[in-house]
């Protein structure tokens, strides 16, 4: 199966593929009974697929197409898409199939890509290892026999996508749903500044730090994508040359636990970005400092958590997955003066932060600090809650301080994947894309 968007869309214009036979790679592989398809696509393949690839098809046999006719996507199971039923990866919302397409998926809809289908979770978005006790836990692609986690909570995207059911995946990103299971599956991950994409249709966690990104097997493929999504300028984006360009190295928190393999793959990319002639300089943002201040008590995402989830708590707590259960209850002990307070302090320190990016074409970091642990590892509550913490501490970072963020594989073929993280400034996001799609190319040379 072709590899990225824009490939495939060659292949659709000069004839030597169809939406269809896009589509029939992808079911093949999801429906092969040795693969990670039941556990990646637990509700099956999408009933109304094959009606849209054979009228991309037809459109396009009559000149008509849009930016992605006959691309296949899968939906994180977080967006309505009318017919389908929403479960955010959970037992209990009602079986109601949605009335309209999620505003994100409308535009992608109306672009002509193709659904195949919708993709498991964590339930609620609510963690960062992509366990779901419900539905099955879909196995890294790196490692299938040693069963390791996918990261989360966009799971089954970034399998999706690795494992070639789908050329690029839509998920959601609160602290790092997109880039984390990215950067543990070995693909490209992003997170926009979360006012450009609307979440109308989305099931939220916290709609403070919601986004809706994308996950995909290249930079380009993420910014295609994006682009409908924010519906935005379709032009495909060129790479930004590295030559001259500033990249702050941040000092601290972000390399604390940081495991030899992360290590020794982040140093490396390092050196080769430099060698692309790329200015690195080692900074400490002050802002950062102050992050624990607006996450204390479950923060801001249980606060917001806990108020949507208030009546399905008194009907049906006890369908919960546990872990989800006792991050959301965290907000019981906070009060309304403590998230008015989070609320203003977080937009001081998002003020403070873009200040201290100004010098700054982009930040570069270890996306998580670990490698995929294994899912028989976290059995254990405690090393669970551990691993979710460590994974979720660098993505987050954007989400608090409200920043756009990409995550690229820097690991070596054959190495367990790791990913770099750039951030760019609020609403810089088709800029930080472009330079993306320049460190992608520099760290595969």
């Amino acid at each position: 199966m072709t590899a990225t968007v824009r490939a495939a869309l060659r292949q659709l214009a000069d004839g030597s593929a169809s939406a269809a036979s896009l589509l029939a790679s992808c079911v093949e592989r999801i429906c092969n009974p040795g693969g990670e398809g039941a556990r990646v696509f637990p509700h099956g393949v999408s009933m109304a697929a094959c009606k849209q690839a054979r009228a991309s098809d037809l459109m396009r046999e009559y000149g008509v197409a849009g930016p992605l006719a006959g691309v296949p996507i899968s939906i994180k199971d977080l967006f309505d898409v009318q017919g389908d039923v929403t479960r955010a990866g959970a037992r209990m919302l009602p079986e109601q199939p949605a009335a309209a397409d999620a505003t994100a998926i409308a535009r992608l809809r109306t672009a002509g890509a193709v659904f195949v289908g919708r993709t498991n979770m964590t339930e609620f978005a609510y963690s960062g290892v992509g366990i779901n006790p419900h539905y099955g836990t879909p196995r890294n692609p790196f490692d299938r026999a040693g069963e390791r986690i996918p990261g989360g909570s966009s799971s089954g995207a970034a399998v999706s996508v690795s494992d070639g059911m789908a050329l690029a995946a839509i998920g959601s990103d609160t602290g790092g749903s997109c880039r984390i299971p990215a950067a543990l599956c070995g693909i490209a991950g992003f997170k926009p500044t979360a006012s450009r994409i609307p979440l109308d249709g989305a099931v939220p966690l916290s709609p403070s730090y919601d986004s809706v990104g994308c996950l995909a097997n290249t930079v380009a493929c993420c910014a295609d994508i994006d682009a409908v999504m924010a519906g935005e300028d379709t032009t495909p984006l060129a790479p930004v040359p590295l030559a001259g360009l500033r990249l702050a190295v941040p000092s601290g928190l972000v390399f604390d636990g940081v495991s030899d393999e992360v290590a020794g793959s982040f140093s490396r990319a390092l050196r080769q970005l430099s060698a692309a002639g790329a200015r690195l300089q080692d900074v400490h943002f002050g802002s950062w400092d102050h992050l624990a201040e607006i996450g204390a008590g479950g923060g801001l995402v249980a606060a917001e958590a806990s108020a949507w989830h208030a009546d399905l708590l008194t009907a049906h707590a006890d369908a919960y997955d546990p872990r989800v259960l006792s991050r959301i209850r965290l907000a019981d002990a906070q009060r309304a003066s403590d998230y008015v307070r989070m609320l203003a302090r977080r937009a001081a320190l998002c003020r403070q932060a873009d200040a201290e990016l100004a010098g700054f074409d982009a930040v570069v970091l270890p996306t998580v600090p670990i490698v995929a642990p294994r899912i028989a590892d976290l059995d254990d509550d405690e090393a669970f809650f551990r691993v979710n913490r460590l994974l979720l501490r660098n993505p987050a970072i954007a989400n608090m301080l409200d920043l756009c963020a990409l995550s690229v594989p820097c690991h070596r073929r054959g190495e367990a994947p790791v990913g770099l993280m750039l951030f760019g400034r609020h609403r810089a996001d088709r800029r930080l894309l472009g330079i993306g799609m320049g460190v992608e190319a520099a760290l595969k040379r």
